[in-house]
């Protein structure tokens, strides 16, 4: 039995996901190959070969494969999917774009939000927003699955012996898709699925203004990443790439600050893994509490702010 771990990059960085699915991999008891599919990524292809457990890097390298766009990159996978028994992909935009496609091409079954492996063929998968775990078991020749970055601590030790790269034909460009450009959110702050504090907020904010004045401060202070639940991002406050929960982003901080979140069903499936949860808001009835290890009922226009002086400079 051999897995195949898809890396997520973006041609110029391996992102922190792969090393997740890589634990992921390293925990079905088979052999572990890596593919990195890009243009001009052999230098990502040579960091792959370096981590623990891997046992061969497939390098397929094409200008078609540019930013990784899932109707370019499918073929590929496609093409090498009947030598594994597995193939892994972080659950990440990226790998849930990739991923429905390779098992539809193949005929098999995919498995997603894997939390849990418990044997070669038999997987833990939350259900109902989470609040029920599955047990899966999957009979197919090939396993497709997606797995929850926050189940999975990633693979950082590296070995001194290096994975052998081995050139991998990528499929011919189809010419029904190429990227002409990529608009990207900079952010100065941590990486939000990465980041080991998170400051969120709700609607109880009111505005985008309130939003920035009140929560950038305290993120600043504890070197934070800033999230934020569905209704703060349909209101307008910010952008979806802030947004927490079923829909948005799965995060497993250490400290996780809810500040004017009520604490949705959607939302908690997004972050109640967390460490440590702290609540701010006024409605002491509000579901967050019920999950939070800290709450604090009280006005978040003064709490916060309160909270964000003591911390000192």
């Amino acid at each position: 039995m051999t897995t195949l771990v898809i890396a997520e990059h973006d041609d110029t960085t391996l992102k922190a996901s792969t090393l997740n699915a890589l634990a992921a991999a390293k925990q079905l008891g088979t052999a572990v190959h890596v593919l990195v599919a890009g243009h001009n990524v052999h230098a990502l292809a040579a960091e792959a070969a370096a981590f623990e457990g891997v046992e061969k890097v497939l390098h397929a390298d094409a200008r078609h494969l540019a930013g990784g766009l899932a109707e370019n990159i499918e073929p590929t996978i496609v093409a090498v999917g009947d030598r594994y028994t597995h193939i892994v992909f972080p659950a990440t935009a990226y790998g849930k774009n990739i991923a429905p496609r390779v098992a539809a091409k193949l005929a098999v079954g995919q498995i997603s939000d894997v939390t849990a492996v418990l044997s070669p063929d038999t997987f833990e998968r939350p259900i109902y927003a989470g609040n029920a775990m599955a047990t899966v078991q999957s009979l197919d020749p090939v396993k497709v699955v997606t797995v929850r970055l926050s189940a999975f601590a990633p693979v950082n030790a590296r070995s001194e012996r290096h994975a052998p790269i081995e050139a991998l034909a990528p499929a011919p460009d189809s010419g029904r898709s190429a990227l002409v450009g990529r608009e990207l959110t900079k952010l100065e702050r941590p990486e939000l699925t990465a980041a080991k504090i998170v400051v969120s907020g709700g609607r109880g904010l009111g505005s985008a203004e309130q939003y920035k004045a009140v929560l950038e401060p305290l993120a600043d202070k504890l070197q934070a990443a800033l999230g934020a639940s569905r209704a703060a991002v349909d209101a307008g406050y910010v952008s979806n790439d802030f947004q927490v929960g079923q829909t948005g982003k799965i995060v497993a901080p250490d400290v996780y600050f809810a500040v004017g979140i009520s604490g949705a069903i959607q939302h908690l499936a997004g972050m109640k893994d967390s460490k440590t949860i702290v609540a701010i808001n006024k409605d002491a009835e509000a579901p967050i509490f019920g999950v939070a290890d800290l709450g604090l009922v009280a006005d978040l226009f003064e709490a916060v702010p309160e909270l964000t002086g003591k911390l000192g400079a």
